[in-house]
């Protein structure tokens, strides 16, 4: 049976944390097997707010290509790929935006809180509010028929979805209409409790050695009434516990919950079982991204590699669209 096809991307904006291997590399590496997976470093993206100061951009590429592949993406199985090195996805974006409402990118929820929250950038670029076209042409040039995304992403893949249906009651059916394959993980907060987020300096990043990891864990904000050693505590408030429903073993979590509950363990002794939960997960992709640290440029010829593969597929569909809209001007055709 054909496999159906996937695709989804990062932007580049810093190395990978927890959460998101949590969120999004552990499914990704499942569902190589099962699905044709392209996944892209979405370069373009990165410039839609980090526009005024690019110089990371081009590490930032090479450092999440190589927590994927140390996480478990295998270039044998899924294809690894730079979006600005497959001009298509900008061609698609153009057409694209000839047919999309300026209203429906207005009312994506992200778009006035990420305005909010990074009031120190200056987001009233056309890029920043067009990003959800350039996102639906990344999906679409591939014909992307499934899309791993979380319960908060779900907005975006339906404006996909959207625009998608426009364009094929324009011009005929060319899209498939992408659907959601959803990703139910634990909430997985940062080491002060808020969202794991760089902006906020909580994160637990994957290129960090076991020590810092350690360090970090140790020093992790906990239930705030849990002043004194002899206090008890409500372990679904504790950023710790919500570590340990994705790390500890069942019979871990039980133990840790009622050792807190009735203040017979200490936040200490909580920690130091998440640790060991954490650890054997976290250092064997440590150690893998320490090895590939030592061959950068063989991690660059996969994504220029894995670039050039799918970029005739993006050839062939940029080319039903163009004959599709009639501005098919090759000289075969019959213009």
């Amino acid at each position: 049976m054909t496999k159906k096809r996937v695709f989804s991307g990062m932007r580049p904006t810093g190395r990978l944390h927890l959460g998101h291997l949590i969120g999004a590399l552990d499914n990704w590496v499942g569902m190589q097997e099962e699905y044709d997976c392209i996944y892209g470093i979405v370069d373009w993206h990165a410039l839609t707010s980090e526009y005024q100061d690019t110089r990371a951009v081009q590490d930032n590429v090479i450092e999440i290509a190589i927590d994927w592949i140390a996480a478990g993406l295998d270039p044998e199985k899924s294809v690894l790929m730079i979006q600005s090195l497959v001009p298509e996805h900008a061609e698609l974006h153009l057409l694209l935006s000839m047919v999309v409402p300026v209203p429906w990118l207005e009312r994506v929820p992200t778009y006035k809180e990420q305005v909010m929250q990074l009031r120190e950038k200056d987001l009233s670029n056309y890029g920043f509010l067009g990003y959800p076209v350039l996102q639906a042409a990344d999906i679409m040039i591939y014909k992307g028929e499934v899309v791993p995304v979380g319960e908060d992403q779900v907005s975006h893949l339906e404006l996909v979805r959207e625009i998608a249906r426009r364009f094929n009651h324009f011009f005929g059916r060319v899209f498939p209409e992408p659907q959601a394959k959803l990703t139910t993980t634990p909430r997985l907060p940062g080491t002060d409790g808020r969202k794991m987020s760089k902006s906020y300096g909580n994160v637990i990043q994957l290129s960090e050695d076991p020590g810092k990891i350690h360090r970090k864990v140790m020093t992790m904000v906990t239930d705030p009434a849990r002043v004194r050693r002899t206090d008890p505590g409500d372990p679904e408030v504790c950023p710790v516990f919500d570590h340990h429903k994705v790390f500890t073993p069942p019979e871990g979590q039980a133990w840790a919950a009622q050792g807190c509950r009735t203040a017979k363990i200490g936040c200490i002794d909580c920690k130091r079982r998440l640790l060991e939960g954490m650890l054997p997960v976290v250092e064997p992709l440590h150690q893998k991204r320490v090895e590939l640290e030592k061959d950068r440029e063989s991690v660059k010829e996969i994504l220029v590699e894995g670039s050039r593969r799918v970029r005739g597929r993006a050839r062939e569909t940029l080319g039903e669209v163009r004959q599709a809209m009639n501005i098919n001007y090759d000289r075969r055709s019959q213009w």
